[in-house]
């Protein structure tokens, strides 16, 4: 049970440090991210509730899956944007578009799989769930800052 609701969170939770750094690529804005870590790092070990010694332990492997994640995006992207590059697109290359969705869904759900068992080895599972939850939160909020600061950039 806890692990079904810890990957349910690793789906929620990551999958949003990938859309502000495509909002950042997109809208040709630049984001400090070491500022950024800096400022998370702060915000979900004050949430959680985290020691020292335990936030030494949790960010590196949130950061190394989070890596991980952002590769196998990537990837996907590039290899969806040369096909797409191709103005007469064919019925099997749209298959293979939509195969590689699924596979990067199925690798997703490997690496959150693989890391839970990681994560449950330094964080309780009380302080698991708060971190996730603080992450979650502080993204979301990062997320609206930048495009709110996007929008009052557009209007001036």
């Amino acid at each position: 049970m806890r692990r079904s609701i810890f990957l349910l969170l690793c789906a929620i939770i990551l999958p949003a440090n990938f859309l502000i750094l495509s909002a950042q690529t997109s809208q040709d804005r630049k984001m400090n991210m070491a500022d950024y870590e800096k400022r998370k790092k702060e915000y979900v070990t004050k949430e959680a509730g985290l020691t020292q010694e335990e936030a030494g332990k949790y960010f590196p492997l949130s950061n190394e899956l989070t890596q991980k994640k952002f590769r196998l995006h990537r990837n996907h992207r590039d290899k969806v944007q040369r096909i797409k590059d191709n103005s007469n697109i064919s019925d099997e290359e749209y298959k293979r578009m939509l195969e590689d969705d699924v596979d990067v869904k199925l690798k997703e759900a490997e690496l959150d799989k693989e890391y839970s068992v990681k994560f449950e080895k330094v964080l309780s599972p009380e302080k698991l769930y708060k971190a996730q939850q603080a992450e979650r939160d502080f993204i979301q909020r990062e997320v609206t800052n930048f495009r709110n600061e996007g929008r009052s950039n557009r209007r001036r």
